[in-house]
């Protein structure tokens, strides 16, 4: 039964990968769901706990999801492409630490999600309009949605999967969080100018004219107030998908009342079959969880909050991240974890579900979404530069953010 259960969840992950006749994931994922309840791989009670689970999550993916549309259709990512464009003066190199800084933010505050679907063409056209070649800025948007996910509990679905586990506070997760997320960015920044160095080349080429659009004022102050409202959901016991959903109404009212979008692109953008597979992989997954290989897991995982400890958790979980995609990692690893884990444990464990599924193509679904966004953008993602610098970056980048980690551990600790 253990080998059923690994192998439904391979099948789910490699034909979400090759997407045959462009279908969506949830095509394989709802059969295989079915199999792991009608082999009793997984009970009815535990299928309804796992969509219980994930339910929340789910919901403000959807949430999060329209914002970014909204915030798209409002002009913000046409301003962000303009002041790239303005700020990079022609220099390739000088672009490229541009895009790294646009997608740490936009990961941060919009979600990961938002860097793949929306900042991605964005960066692509920018860098063609600049007689650039496309395709380092293209894979920083990837590897930037994954690399700056760490710093927010509502930057990754991960995060919120994991927030309560923390004990943390919005805030103290944003402080103890804040320094690996910046090592792990300066650290992969430098990596990409030494990986893609022929390519980030100035070029003699005359750029394309354009004119640069005024700031989107009222749509960036909208985001702003939700990122406050996030800050401060915590306290006042309003979970992050709410405050998300607020935000989007708030700005779907503005983006309809200026005949920005309609109600068909917002029903769009929530990309519900996609949501969907979420909820059904938790499913698929329960099933390897629920056997041998999560009781395998769980004896082996460390205990204490030493820097060997802090560095093993998050390569686990940068390698289960890897081998069954890392929402489902995120959930066998916690509950591996036991009831009340060290918040450190919990800490190192996103930094591995975060960072290392830049890895592989199926490390984490921003990944698969991005694959199919640079497609449509002209740029399509090739599996051997991507699987190289994928060798070249995330091992250091992993192990910077986990030195990072244990320092802020280790003098939060000692002042205490």
């Amino acid at each position: 039964m253990t080998v059923l259960a690994v192998a439904l969840v391979a099948a789910v992950l490699v034909f979400a990968v090759v997407r045959p006749r462009r279908l969506p994931e949830i095509v394989a994922a709802a059969p295989a769901a079915v199999v792991v309840l009608a082999t009793g791989l997984v009970t009815p009670a535990q299928a309804r706990d796992e969509v219980t689970e994930m339910a929340p999550t789910v919901g403000f993916l959807a949430a999060i999801l329209v914002l970014a549309h909204l915030a798209d259709a409002m002009g913000v990512f046409t301003w962000i492409a303009a002041r790239l464009r303005r700020g990079a003066r022609g220099d390739p190199k000088r672009l490229l630490t541009l895009v790294f800084g646009a997608a740490a933010l936009t990961t941060a505050v919009l979600s990961l999600d938002a860097t793949v679907v929306l900042l991605t063409p964005a960066v692509i056209a920018t860098a063609r309009s600049l007689r650039m070649d496309p395709r380092p800025h293209s894979y920083a948007s990837a590897h930037l949605s994954n690399t700056a996910s760490t710093l927010l509990p509502v930057s990754n679905l991960t995060n919120l999967i994991a927030f309560s586990a923390t004990g943390l506070t919005f805030l103290h997760f944003t402080v103890v969080m804040a320094l690996p997320w910046a090592v792990a960015i300066v650290v992969e920044l430098i990596l990409f100018r030494m990986f893609f160095r022929r390519h980030l080349v100035q070029t003699d080429a005359e750029p394309e004219p354009a004119r640069d659009p005024p700031a989107p004022t009222v749509a960036l102050s909208i985001i702003a107030a939700t990122l406050a409202g996030f800050a401060v959901s915590g306290f006042v016991g309003i979970a992050p998908a709410w405050v998300a959903a607020a935000g989007a109404i708030v700005l779907g009212v503005v983006a309809l009342r200026d005949g920005r979008t309609d109600f068909g692109r917002i029903l769009y953008a929530v990309d519900v079959w996609f949501c969907a597979f979420v909820l059904v992989l938790g499913v698929v997954v329960a099933g390897v969880a629920n056997g041998p290989i999560g009781d395998w897991i769980g004896s082996r995982l460390p205990t204490d909050t030493s820097f060997a400890a802090l560095l093993t958790m998050a390569v686990v979980a940068a390698v289960a991240a890897n081998l069954v995609n890392n929402l489902p990692a995120t959930l066998l690893l916690l509950a591996a974890l036991g009831p009340h884990p060290p918040t450190a444990l919990v800490l190192a464990m996103l930094l591995g579900v975060n960072l290392g599924p830049n890895l592989t193509y199926v490390g984490s679904l921003a990944i698969m979404l991005w694959r199919r966004v640079a497609a449509r953008a002209g740029s399509p993602a090739d599996l051997r530069t991507f699987t190289i610098l994928a060798l070249v970056t995330t091992p250091l980048t992993l192990f910077a953010a986990v030195v990072a980690l244990w320092a802020c551990e280790y003098f939060l600790t000692a002042g205490g």
